[in-house]
């Protein structure tokens, strides 16, 4: 008798085993490459609306890499032709005023309407991991399943306030694509709202009643910029706080020059959550949108921003190409050690650094 003892694992000999991984599985994936589309199929998939090519053209945009930027920039030269039919509105608010909510009930509306829905959502990437939450398509459900409306989530990569580098050329692919209302929402109040106002033709902030000294928490500078005052969440209890909160703001606005536009500014109500004044808010931007057409400001405006964005665009060509000169990468490592351990002036390590980069020109 065999006194060893035998494992429950034990396997008979001639008992093959089976593989612990599919090796017809792995084969399979091995095969499944992503589809390289030539410049041509990028702009044919654009121009004829096809939503897989348009996203993957965004995010053709929206890299670093120099394969992809040249190819980028071929695309957008070639669908520019095809642009500037829209109504590019921004939309900001601090956070939990109630953005996505309102772009959901009032995008429903325009897409009932017959229009075509591009929303881009600018979510904050975090500081410390470069991640963001990109949560905009799960907060705006019935948006996002809506055969009308193209919902784009991207993160902000650290630019300037919170708004995607991108964004414009992103709006620009949109626009291209044959969406006739483009909403581009920024992450909060702050810087972010300038580079916003600097790409749409209707500005709008959302804001919130009962949350304090409305007036006191306004900055002036964004009161300027803002084309409409939209005051949301307008509705139970809150209704008449929110009334109260329109005719204090009503009356701030008696102090400011009448703007560029020569479209008095309006303070409106509504609940995104009920609908009620929601109507009332499209009703203004499309009268905004009739006046300066008719009165010929929204071609200055644009083409305005097309200078600042030629600008831009110039700044961020250099402030890359420096950073990617190789003798400056090495340079900025000991420049960096030399100003983290307070040997070295800031100031005079940045001139010393522009110096080399220059000289080398």
């Amino acid at each position: 008798m065999d006194k060893k003892k035998k494992s429950a694992l034990h396997v008979n000999k001639g008992v093959e085993h089976p593989p612990s991984v599919n090796e017809n599985s792995i084969h399979r994936f091995k095969k499944i490459k992503r589809k390289k589309y030539t410049l041509d199929e990028y702009v044919e998939g654009i121009l004829n609306s096809s939503r897989v090519i348009l996203s993957k053209a965004i995010t053709l945009v929206e890299s670093n890499l120099p394969q992809d930027i040249e190819l980028s920039q071929q695309i957008i030269e070639k669908c520019l032709p095809h642009t500037g039919k829209s109504m590019r509105i921004g939309i900001t608010g601090v956070p939990g005023v109630g953005k996505s909510t309102f772009i959901e009930t009032l995008g429903m509306q325009l897409t009932a309407e017959g229009h075509k829905l591009a929303v881009l959502a600018i979510d904050p990437s975090s500081a410390k991991s470069g991640g963001s939450i990109l949560g905009d398509k799960t907060r705006m459900e019935q948006l996002s399943g809506n055969p009308a409306a193209f919902i784009r989530p991207s993160a902000s990569g650290g630019s300037l306030g919170g708004v995607a580098n991108k964004t414009r050329e992103s709006m620009l692919l949109c626009e291209a694509a044959g969406f006739d209302v483009i909403f581009i929402e920024t992450v909060g109040v702050g810087q972010s709202e300038v580079a916003v106002h600097s790409m749409v033709d209707f500005f709008l902030l959302l804001m919130l009643a009962g949350a304090g000294d409305e007036l006191q928490g306004m900055k002036r500078g964004i009161m300027e910029m803002a084309d409409a005052l939209v005051i949301n969440k307008a509705d139970g209890s809150n209704k008449e706080k929110a009334q109260h909160a329109q005719a204090q703001y009503a009356s701030a606005l008696h102090l400011f020059p009448m703007p560029a536009s020569e479209y008095p500014v309006k303070v409106q109500t509504c609940s995104a959550y009920t609908g009620d004044g929601i109507q009332d808010v499209w009703q203004n931007i499309q009268a905004y949108f009739k006046k300066v057409t008719q009165t010929g400001y929204l071609e200055y405006r644009r083409r305005k921003q097309a200078k600042n964005w030629m600008h831009q665009l110039v700044k961020t060509g250099l402030i890359e190409h420096f950073y990617e000169n190789s003798e400056i990468k090495q340079q900025l490592l000991v420049f960096e050690k030399n100003v983290l351990e307070g040997n070295a002036n800031p100031y005079k390590a940045a001139y010393e650094l522009l110096e080399k980069y220059f000289s080398k020109k």
